[in-house]
């Protein structure tokens, strides 16, 4: 270890010598959306070998695109905005953003965390990839869906599944909405600890230095006229600036323009990012600071090899059983199970925008399916996509098709001892 951190640090001084930040990112204005980027949907659906026969589909995925979650980012915008324009001290920027923010309100209202027309169809685009690719399971069969009590996760549930009874009605599909559910699909609201943690725990301090050294002052003084926007201290400006950045990185996700670059510049806005990806990271993965955000996701971990063996087995009722929750669902998920960029341990937590990107895990929509094939001669294969592209599940083997019992015993491992079937 203390090697390890010799060379570390010999390495950021050879950087900084070079002019060279070794955490910079160059990510497009579209990635800067993070969590909040619409999903990306692939070309092509991931053709399936011929001597692979699919049985089961084990999909868990999040709501699809929304509008602004609550007024919680929209009112200390407009409440700045409205300031300073009342002491008419707002610049040209400053009155396009006021504009852009009271549009924003008058949309979302009554609408605020509603499923839109985009997460609509980006739940009907996944179900008819998955019927094209696996079309004859469903012929006949039955299907099981479930999400939590959040209306943009029924209403992507009901969406998701309408669409597979219009693309072949044949199906029998049933549909559990509500708080019932929560242990699988919202489990991170059922744990007063971690209530209390999220609020305040040991992971503040990597976010605090994070946030005070990237997190950009200028977008915010921007807005202002010069003596205004001076009189603004530092911390003040850099609030302001999250909260305009998380204003902007929803626009997309409502089905409107992006409108970041008019107000960050693109270094801007991955500094921005790097710190909300942050707080994602910190808050709900397994990182060197805490295990309990993933560890809070084994029922889940636990229920996919449970519905995998049956079907392995021969005694799974249902061609498919899908599950509709949240980010916060499948972030820990996704970190227990160590899949190749979900996972990513480090006590430099300035590198993690590098390593662990919450737009290439968690865009609306995200989705991660465990596919099972069965040969000719009765052996069962597994398929791990993650929002429908192949990856491969164990950190030395490029290989995506692997023997069930192989991937079982792997999954088993990374479940606590104590929470083990």
């Amino acid at each position: 270890m203390q090697r390890y951190i010799i060379f570390h640090l010999v390495c950021l001084i050879w950087l900084a010598a070079a002019g060279a930040d070794p955490t910079d990112t160059r990510y497009t204005f579209a990635q800067c959306e993070g969590s909040a980027m619409p999903y990306p949907a692939p070309e092509q659906p991931t053709a399936t070998p011929d001597s692979l026969t699919p049985i089961f589909v084990n999909h868990i995925g999040r709501h699809g695109a929304r509008f602004q979650s609550s007024q919680q980012v929209v009112v200390p915008v407009l409440k700045a905005l409205n300031e300073a324009d009342s002491a008419k001290a707002l610049s040209d920027a400053g009155r396009k953003l006021l504009t852009l923010t009271k549009f924003i309100a008058e949309t979302s209202r009554n609408r605020w965390g509603a499923l839109d027309s985009l997460g609509m169809a980006e739940q009907r685009g996944i179900a008819s990839r998955m019927f094209r690719t696996f079309g004859p399971l469903f012929i006949g069969s039955k299907v099981n869906a479930i999400s939590s009590y959040s209306p943009r996760c029924v209403m992507s549930m009901y969406e998701f599944t309408h669409q597979l009874d219009r693309l072949n009605n044949n199906v029998e599909i049933f549909t559990s909405a509500g708080r019932q559910n929560s242990p699988l699909v919202r489990f991170f609201d059922l744990d007063p600890e971690y209530t209390q943690w999220l609020r305040n725990g040991d992971w503040r301090q990597a976010y605090d230095m994070q946030f005070s050294t990237a997190m950009p002052s200028a977008p915010a003084r921007k807005l202002f006229k010069a003596d205004y926007g001076a009189a603004l201290s530092n911390e003040q400006a850099q609030e302001l600036t999250y909260h305009i950045f998380h204003l902007l990185q929803g626009l997309s996700a409502m089905g409107l323009p992006s409108r970041m670059q008019d107000f960050f510049t693109l270094d801007e806005a991955n500094a921005a990012w790097s710190c909300t990806n942050l707080r994602h990271y910190l808050q709900r993965t397994l990182t060197t600071i805490s295990q309990t955000p993933a560890e809070l996701a084994a029922p889940m971990l636990v229920d996919l090899i449970e519905q995998a063996d049956l079907a392995a087995d021969g005694k799974q009722p249902y061609c498919a059983v899908l599950r509709f929750g949240h980010a916060e669902t499948l972030m820990p998920l996704l970190s227990l199970m160590r899949l190749k960029g979900c996972y990513y341990l480090t006590n430099y937590f300035d590198t993690t925008a590098l390593h662990w990107r919450d737009f290439a895990i968690v865009p609306m929509a995200a989705n991660l399916q465990i596919i099972l094939f069965r040969t000719k001669a009765g052996k069962v294969y597994a398929r791990f996509d993650l929002n429908e592209q192949p990856v491969a599940l164990f950190p030395d083997s490029p290989d995506i098709y692997i023997p069930w019992q192989d991937a079982r015993e792997y999954l088993l491992r990374c479940v606590p001892l104590h929470l083990r079937p």
